[in-house]
């Protein structure tokens, strides 16, 4: 995983595969981020996930609580079909925005 902070903006890219093996350490880095630097907007970039089970959806849960409070906001981005339909399914995208890139 990889944390990039810009501002109040932090970025999260997270691995190939977001499940309980991983989810530990993004929920515990990503709280760490929030809190020091005044974060108030997280992205998930899923350019790289290829897999997700129920503990990556607590974790993204997890951080639109946390920033909801404070009135943050909460992305996903670069999401493959396959995400966006756990997504869907989860019922997270009525809670998390959706980045979608226009195409030509």
């Amino acid at each position: 995983m990889e944390y990039q902070v810009e501002e109040n903006c932090l970025t999260i890219y997270l691995p190939k595969e977001l499940d309980h093996h991983t989810t530990e350490e993004i929920r515990r880095e990503t709280d760490r981020q929030i809190d020091r630097n005044h974060i108030k907007y997280v992205i998930f970039d899923f350019g790289e996930t290829n897999f997700m089970d129920s503990s990556g959806i607590g974790v993204i849960m997890g951080r639109y609580r946390k920033l909801h409070l404070t009135g943050g906001e909460v992305w996903a981005a670069h999401l493959n079909e396959r995400m966006k339909k756990i997504l869907k399914m989860s019922g997270v995208t009525k809670i998390v925005r959706i980045y979608e890139e226009e195409t030509k």
